[in-house]
């Protein structure tokens, strides 16, 4: 068989193309969150992994706590999020046997840009925070019980503050749609930075507070337990799971720029 018919063999069945034929089951699936797949990460380094590997991966793209519940029912064969303290649960609930730092970047508070709250001279998020509720500036939630509305939910508690009323509007959306809402209601809303820098839609929205250490935004990748799951395709789950931690992983994820700008810093131990 030539280059030219395997790829039309392959694309008649489903395949994926890197170079040489995948097999059908070549591939795993991965829970993981919208700002790892709205970001562009995954376009960029997939690709990679699967011409050193043959795997293929297919992205389930979902907030956090939604992903941990695809992995919970075994429907995912990996999971890749950002929720340190629920992954490490996750781990001592015995849905996963190892948790490991994949990358890291921050979370930032955007807004119009005339800054109703005065948000952006703030001290810290503390102080951010208090602004937006005391002021009752309109605020878009994502409302998701996702990895970033988990962070966003532990700030508010950390101001003393329980945010409900008007301006306080809960989107059980993700991170883009979230961020396209605030932007036509003049909000302010709370976001990773790597998707607020691949966003196309900011129209009045500017980022106006960042640096706070308390935004550290870790990331994780999780390996299931074979106990547990054995339908899953652990052996393929495993490669992925430690080709990110590796030095070609780490290195494609360091290589990912959107406009000359790093999105997520590797930093596997």
């Amino acid at each position: 068989m030539n280059k030219t018919t395997a790829w039309l063999t392959a694309g008649a069945l489903g395949l994926t193309w890197s170079g040489t034929l995948l097999a059908a089951d070549d591939y795993i699936t991965l829970a993981s969150t919208t700002s790892t797949e709205n970001s562009g990460l995954f376009d960029a380094i997939i690709p990679t992994f699967t011409e050193a590997t043959g795997i293929d991966v297919r992205v389930v793209a979902v907030g956090t706590g939604q992903a941990f519940e695809i992995g919970r029912r075994g429907d995912a064969d990996s999971l890749l999020v950002h929720d340190t303290a629920g992954e490490e649960q996750f781990v001592a609930d015995g849905y996963a046997t190892e948790r490991l730092n994949v990358m890291y970047n921050d979370f930032v508070i955007v807004g119009p840009s005339d800054d109703p709250a005065g948000i952006s001279d703030s001290e810290s998020v503390t102080d951010a925070m208090q602004r937006i509720a005391e002021s009752e500036s309109p605020f878009a939630s994502r409302g998701d019980d996702s990895g970033t509305n988990r962070a966003e939910l532990r700030l508010w508690e950390d101001a003393g503050i329980t945010p409900q009323g008007e301006w306080y509007r809960e989107l059980g959306s993700g991170m883009g749609p979230t961020l396209n809402t605030a932007a036509g209601m003049d909000a302010y809303t709370f976001t990773d930075r790597a998707t607020w820098v691949a966003f196309d839609n900011p129209q009045d929205l500017t980022l106006l507070f960042e640096g706070d250490q308390a935004l550290f935004n870790q990331y994780g990748s999780l390996l299931l337990s074979t106990e547990r799951f054995p339908h899953l395709k652990h052996e393929l789950a495993a490669q992925w799971h430690e080709w990110l931690v590796s030095e070609q992983g780490q290195q494609a994820i360091a290589d990912y720029e959107v406009d000359g700008q790093q999105l997520f810093f590797p930093n596997a131990e």
